[in-house]
């Protein structure tokens, strides 16, 4: 998808008097981003363990971050911070016709019977 300026103001109301905010949304417009929404237990925690730190010179190589980013503000990735907020932000990025939920065949396989 292609983030517009209204919707980034909306995600990003909490940083409007930054002084880095336009950098920010600037960025995060120069070209297509990749949405997507990861479900599973533990799914925020799991997904930020993926991502790395914020900082992509403190991530770890074979994160997200540690292997595409070197900076703070370009870190090449959001992730949402909480399952609320991660609630709060798939009604701003998609649409309720384009969410839809499926068991995946490996599914038996991923978890124990006790942790879903």
């Amino acid at each position: 998808m292609q983030l517009t300026d209204h919707l980034l103001d909306e995600h990003y109301a909490h940083l409007i008097n930054k002084p880095f905010f336009q950098r920010v949304k600037d960025s995060m417009m120069a070209a297509p981003v990749i949405a997507c929404c990861i479900e599973g237990v533990d799914a925020v925690q799991t997904v930020r363990t993926l991502a790395g730190p914020t900082n992509g010179r403190l991530a770890a190589p074979g994160t997200i971050r540690g292997d595409y980013s070197m900076s703070v503000q370009e870190n090449i990735i959001h992730t949402s911070d909480s399952p609320e907020n991660a609630a709060v932000e798939l009604t701003r990025f998609f649409k309720p016709e384009e969410m839809f939920a499926y068991k995946q065949v490996a599914f038996d396989y991923l978890y124990a019977t006790d942790e879903y």
